[in-house]
Parts: structure tokens; sequence; C-alpha cells
């Protein structure tokens, strides 16, 4: 522990005493609820103080790993070696003309309310994803028909050399749960929409329908981390797993949710280890029954 002890008196005078967290369990980060302890978590409030703890990360060769709502993360139960930087206090938004510029810890939700407040349409579809705008961006994420690609204008970001660039959407090599963000290990500082003119009224209703569809459809009283696989190219993962016997399934205290079968939940005591087992067996007999390989669209990080 010293070696971490070390770098957090060092990483201290960069984001002060109160913004260290020391042997963290990342379960309290995550929407999954599940996870071994990170050595160290570091929550800067500042551009600057992303860039300094990136910087310092890479000089002395002390792993680190980026990370916003944790809405997307499945964190195993050995934990992280390294240091995790949340980025949820770097919450401003800002709104010019059709323009939308939010920092990368504001959240989608908070974004989509802000441009309803300003007549904007074009960002509903992500009124409910429960995650930052930051890593929206990382796998371009979308829902209800639409995705991030669809609405980004630019982007600024922390390059692999430390150095402050802006990326026109053309750039950012988005596709389907993926960008250049993902393949370079970039950090999404902020970003920056453009939206069109629309009805309040209309915006509003909009909102509402996808927030009682998404209420209707998805089990949001359990913890998971949203749609656990990515949509095989011609098929519905929720209907390849419900179709192969698998809705309900559980292994510990994980489960193929009954509400939607795309969705492993924690159903109270799960472990890491119960939700990976479980998603092997959908993705086993998801192969053995339509020879179909299910990919995951969670991202998994940490240790056994």
């Amino acid at each position: 522990m010293n070696y971490i002890e070390n770098h957090a008196s060092k990483l201290k005078e960069i984001v002060g005493e109160n913004n260290i967290l020391l042997n963290e369990p990342m379960k309290n980060h995550v929407y999954f609820k599940v996870g071994g302890p990170a050595d160290m978590m570091v929550i800067p409030n500042t551009i600057e103080e992303i860039i300094q703890l990136v910087d310092y990360c890479r000089e002395n060769k002390v792993p680190y790993f980026i990370i916003g709502n944790g809405s997307n993360l499945l964190v195993k139960d050995g934990g992280i070696r390294g240091v995790i930087i949340k980025l949820t206090s770097l919450t401003d938004i800002e709104v010019k003309e059709d323009k939308v510029r939010a920092q990368c810890g504001a959240q989608l939700k908070d974004v989509s309310r802000e441009a309803l407040n300003h007549g904007l349409t074009g960002f509903e579809f992500a009124c409910g994803i429960p995650g930052s705008i930051g890593g929206a961006v990382f796998m371009n994420a979308g829902a209800y028909g639409g995705e991030m690609s669809f609405v980004i204008d630019m982007i600024t970001a922390l390059d692999d050399k430390g150095n402050v660039i802006e990326i026109s959407k053309e750039k950012l090599e988005l596709g389907y749960r993926t960008s250049i963000i993902m393949k370079m290990g970039y950090v999404v500082l902020s970003v920056q929409l453009k939206l069109k003119q629309g009805e309040v009224k209309s915006i509003d209703e909009r909102i509402r329908e996808l927030t009682k569809r998404r209420e209707e459809r998805q089990p949001l009283e359990y913890p998971s981390a949203g749609s656990t696989f990515k949509r095989p190219e011609g098929y519905f993962a929720g209907k390849l797993i419900q179709d192969s016997g698998l809705k309900g399934k559980s292994i510990g205290g994980a489960a193929v949710s009954e509400k939607h079968s795309g969705f492993i939940i924690n159903k109270g005591n799960a472990t890491a280890k119960d939700i990976l087992d479980l998603i092997a067996h959908v993705q086993d007999t998801v192969k053995k029954n339509f020879n179909v390989e299910l990919h995951t669209e969670i991202r998994i990080i940490g240790e056994d």
C-alpha cells in the first residue's frame, strides 16, 4: 500500500485531500452494485485537473481508468489496481442558439432537459440513458432510433500524447457502440451537440413517451448495466435469449430479467462472478441454439 499512498500524496496536490479515496469499493460507483475495491479513486473538479491527473499517471506508469456514471461497467470482484479517475463532478452545460456544450460528466438526462428548456429537439432519445455524455460519446450510445452520432458537432479530448485536441464528428469514427475515443484511449473533456429548433410542448411529450416506454419495458427496479449484449447483425439479443428459454435464468444472485431478456440484473446479492458466469452461460446457449455469437455491450474491468 506504500506504493499507492506515495502516489496519493502527489495526487492530493492536484485535486485536494477530500477528492481522493483509497481502497474504495467499486460497487458504490457502478449501476450493477458489484465489484471489489479500487486502489485509489480520484475525483477531479476541473478540466485542468483531469489533464494533470492523466499526465501524472502516464509519466509515472501508474495504471489508470476513466469512468463516468458507471452505468455501463462491470467491475470484477478482485477490484482494480491503480487509479480510477471519476469524472462526474464536471457537469457544466451551456446553450447558445442551436448548440449545446456539456462537460464530460454531465448526465444525459440533464443535457436532454436543458435542450428541452431551450426548445431544441434531436436529443430526446437520450433522456433515459443513465450515463454521462463523455461515456455516451466513448461508445456512441443510442436508444429508440437515435444515437450520439446523429447530434454530435465536435468534441474536445485529451489524446494519447497528452494534447488537448478538437475532433469533428466526421473524424470520431462513430460506429455501432464504438468511436475513435475507444480505439485510441482518448479522454473526452467536453462535447458540443448541434440540435434543431423545435416546439417545447412536442419535445416534452416525446420525452414523456420515451420515459414511459422505458419504465414499462426495462427492469429499472434492479441494479443492471442496461443492455448486456450488443445487437447481433440481423437479430435482437433479447429475442435470441428468450427463445433459448433463458428468461429468468439465474446463477447465484444474477438473473436474466423476466421483463426484458436483454438485461442481466443483480437480484440483490450477486457477485461479479455470478454475473460473468451467467453472461458466459447465455453466450454458450445462444451459440448452441442459433449459431449466433453474442458480444457484451457492457465493459468488464478489474481482476478476478
